[in-house]
């Protein structure tokens, strides 16, 4: 069987009736032609959907076509065109969401302002601490160091900077409660 013929399962395809040859050729084509649609789609859903309507529209056309034996034929081109179709309307959604996308929403004055405010209590708060508990909290969590990296700066064990850094949240909940 050649790439070009129907399917060498009747003797000639112009004797079949439309059911008869559709379903011998969606047997023999119907994966080379959604392989194809992919191919050119890069979306196997639509290529499906592309490729079965190739098939309806044969179908409906297989009394007028002339020469049955360019069904294949038939059915390439109209997956090859459908597929052209698809990618034009994608381009232009596409396009059209592009141009229509809102902008993202910023947050107001308001949220800016009261997240300085937020911002200095927590600094401010910061300062009140101990050395050592301030050192830890800045480390662990602007620098976000690991513990083993906050133990060897500040040049204690794991343990210290474990209970520092308790001991720094703990007051730092405490005080920013007692201003808010």
């Amino acid at each position: 069987m050649t790439a070009g013929s129907v399917v060498a399962l009747a003797p000639r395809a112009e004797t079949w009736a439309a059911d008869e040859a559709v379903t011998h050729l969606f047997t023999a084509h119907y994966r080379p032609l959604v392989r194809l649609a992919t191919l050119l789609l890069h979306e196997s859903g639509a290529a499906e959907e592309i490729v079965q309507d190739a098939y309806v529209a044969l179908h409906g056309r297989w009394r007028r076509l002339r020469d049955a034996d360019k069904a294949l034929a038939y059915l390439r081109a109209t997956v090859v065109n459908r597929s052209r179709s698809a990618l034009r309307h994608r381009k232009v959604v596409d396009r059209h969401l592009a141009m229509s996308s809102p902008e993202p929403d910023a947050p107001s004055a308001e949220a800016g302002a009261l997240a300085l405010l937020q911002h200095a209590a927590v600094v401010a708060a910061l300062r009140g601490l101990p050395n050592r508990q301030r050192e830890a909290l800045v480390l662990r969590y602007y620098l976000d160091l690991s513990e083993a990296d906050i133990a060897e700066t500040m040049g204690c064990s794991r343990g210290a900077v474990k209970s520092h850094c308790s001991r720094g949240m703990a007051a730092l909940r405490e005080t920013l409660e007692r201003a808010s």
